[in-house]
């Protein structure tokens, strides 16, 4: 299992983030070079620059898949030198997500060498899953037959995700007048418009139950004005809503728009993820008797499963909630944990075929 480890620090080193289509390529090659390297097979995909490897075996339809990608969010390149310190592996993308890419390749290398087997197995690596998979995840999975896949990308030893929140993206956009700012009564501030509409906006987001299973909203971006002396004539924010199963979305927007003075734009919507119900995970739950079904508020390319019936669920290592921080980091022993009891679950559901 020490090997995991070692290739995910290999994986971290490659600087992949969104902005840097051309390391994405080169850590891909790598991905693919290594899978030629042991004898197992490769297909190569690439849309709008944007590369995909699977691993199935005949180019055929297989029982498991085990999905993860290579992308990461920016940082800075100190976070591109993994290390390890008080049992666990920091850098970038530790745990979002290349430690899932070298474990699903080396339980793919393993398994492959298993004789006697009657379950298929297959991976799929993507390379944009943080700006939403859709020419990674959502292009590839159109080239693969699966009965059921796992998403190596959330979840904990202790929890397998069966839901996740849908995404709505809004941009509202005020409209002022232009004038002197030493005469601002003979302007209109778009900017004091837009902050009006904001508080209008966030009164559709008064819940507050515990678990947070309801409609949230954070204002990621803002700007207007050119000059600090100008009235400004324009200004803009920027929402990123995450909604349950609770929401009519379509609705939701048209309400808001009845309520605002700017206009509201949809910019991006993406379904809920809901796993629903599968003799598999019941499997996975019975190789780990300490881990239970449950939800996170993000979301990932699990959602685009359902568009071609692949059942699903979400699991992974603890990653102590670091994603996308400085101090991002995966637990070393919840990779081996996840290791073993998928390997657990596959020798089960083999003898189950």
């Amino acid at each position: 299992m020490r090997e995991i480890v070692e290739l995910t620090k290999d994986l971290i080193r490659f600087k992949t983030m969104i902005s840097n289509t051309a390391e994405i390529r080169r850590c891909a090659d790598f991905v693919e070079g290594w899978l030629k390297k042991h004898d197992l097979p490769v297909r190569r995909f690439n849309f709008n620059d944007t590369p995909s490897v699977l691993s199935v075996p005949d180019d055929g339809p297989v029982n498991i898949l085990l999905m993860s990608h290579i992308d990461v969010v920016d940082g800075p390149d100190s976070l591109f030198e993994p290390y390890e310190k008080d049992g666990r592996l920091y850098g970038r993308g530790a745990i979002d997500d290349k430690y899932a890419a070298a474990l699903s390749m080396i339980l793919l290398r393993e398994y492959a060498k298993r004789k006697g087997k009657t379950l298929s197995l297959g991976i799929l690596i993507t390379g944009d899953e943080e700006v939403g998979g859709n020419n990674g995840a959502k292009k590839a999975l159109e080239h693969v037959k699966a009965d059921f896949c796992i998403a190596l990308d959330g979840g904990n030893p202790q929890k397998i995700v069966v839901k996740e929140k849908g995404i709505l993206r809004l941009r509202l956009t005020a409209s002022g007048k232009t004038a002197h700012g030493a005469r601002p009564w003979l302007g209109e501030n778009a900017i004091e418009t837009l902050m009006a509409d904001c508080a209008r906006i966030k009164t559709f987001f008064q819940l507050d139950a515990p678990d947070h299973w309801h409609r949230t909203m954070n204002l990621g971006k803002i700007q207007g004005g050119k000059s600090i002396n100008q009235v400004p004539d324009r200004a803009e924010a920027v929402f990123d809503i995450r909604y349950t199963e609770n929401d009519d979305v379509d609705a939701l927007v048209a309400e808001m728009r009845s309520r605002v003075s700017g206009a509201i734009e949809v910019m991006e919507k993406e379904p809920l993820f809901i796993s629903g119900d599968s003799p598999y995970l019941d499997l996975l739950l019975s190789v780990s008797e300490e881990t239970v079904a449950g939800f996170e508020h993000g979301a990932s390319d699990a959602r685009h499963l359902a568009d071609f019936g692949i059942d699903s669920v979400i699991w992974g290592a603890d990653g102590e909630m670091s994603q996308h921080t400085e101090n991002e980091l995966v637990v070393i022993d919840s990779v081996y944990a996840i290791y073993d009891r998928l390997d657990r679950f596959l020798q089960k559901a083999g003898r189950t075929a």
